[in-house]
């Protein structure tokens, strides 16, 4: 009975052994078929001198491929890029310069610099020169809008494609947020510009982040963070006070930013975060009027759409280049 209870025992034993050993194989086996490799490439931050301007910039990506130009806004840098480069530049070569008094860039005394989106185009086609840069989509955001869209209607031959993500070429944009603005174009006072400087206030900042936004713990207070360390440069206040008023010469551009869009139909995404207080949705959609090979997304998102849905916004674009057959 001893040798019968010994033998089976020893069954049960080898048996487990044997299973314990075959699941140990199996997990071995498993992970070498599920190796997935992920392919990515490295982002350089350089710096070059343009117009007697030092201008930092971002670059990714193999230079034989289409190039894609970032263009940031208020009050950010091309920081607000980072990820995006990283998930575009496995197939395309990317570019992301910072304007002058803008993150890493040089920031001119006032005296010594004319702050005006005029000057930021010509500084930043002057930088595509540079970089040796003969076709090009833009992404367009903010700012970078009438920065980019001055670029694009000068050389329409030049643009394979246009990505606007909030940014602005209709009246129907300019709402709510744009009153106390507006009182500044018409009254260029100290009086009318000191309300302005709360936009770029740590409390202004995080709210320009976090507003409209489904989930503000998914937001980096890195951002804000690092906006305010540039923000607080000596006589960068007024800086941004002198783009706030010069904005006002974007808006008579807009018929002609329009009639761009009409005679040269450039393919176009749309990817906006729909619950933007500075450009609402209802600056995007006037863009259907005008562009035939228009792409259109509203985003459940607010003004940094980029960082609660920049893996959408990576997907869109990739995938609407490739559709262009700009590859």
């Amino acid at each position: 009975m001893i040798v019968f209870i010994k033998s089976i025992v020893v069954s049960v034993l080898v048996a487990a052994t044997f299973y314990v050993t075959s699941a140990f194989i199996g997990v071995s086996e498993s992970t070498t078929e599920d190796t997935v490799k992920v392919e990515t490439t490295s982002t350089y931050h350089k710096t070059v001198n343009i117009n007697g301007v030092d201008i930092f910039y971002r670059e990714a990506g193999d230079t034989s491929k289409p190039t894609i130009l970032l263009l940031h806004g208020y009050p950010t840098s091309s920081h607000m890029f980072r990820n995006l480069i990283t998930d575009l530049s496995v197939r395309y070569h990317v570019l992301a310069p910072d304007y002058p008094g803008f993150g890493r860039s040089e920031q001119p005394a006032i005296k010594d610099f004319d702050y005006t989106f005029d000057n930021m185009a010509v500084l930043v086609e002057a930088f595509l020169e540079a970089k040796k840069v003969k076709k090009y989509s833009i992404y367009l955001m903010d700012y970078g809008a009438p920065i980019g869209f001055r670029i694009a209607a000068k050389h329409p031959e030049r643009v394979d494609a246009l990505i606007i993500q909030n940014g602005n070429a209709y009246d129907e944009g300019l709402r709510d947020f744009w009153i106390p603005i507006k009182k500044y174009w018409n009254e260029y006072t100290l009086e009318n510009g000191k309300p302005l400087e709360g936009f770029h206030s740590p409390a202004g900042l995080q709210w320009q982040y976090t507003h409209g936004v489904q989930d503000s713990l998914k937001i980096s207070p890195d951002n804000w963070s690092i906006d305010l360390q540039h923000l607080t440069r000596e006589e960068n206040d007024k800086i941004q006070l002198a783009m706030f008023y010069d904005y006002r010469t974007n808006v008579p551009l807009y018929p002609e930013w329009q009639q761009y869009f009409r005679e040269h139909q450039p393919p176009t995404l749309i990817v906006w975060g729909k619950n933007d207080y500075i450009f609402p949705a209802e600056g995007a959609h006037p863009y259907k009027r005008d562009l035939e090979n228009l792409e259109f997304h509203l985003l459940d998102t607010g003004h940094f759409a980029l960082e609660e849905k920049g893996d959408e916004i990576a997907d869109y674009i990739l995938k609407f280049l490739k559709k262009n057959k700009i590859k």
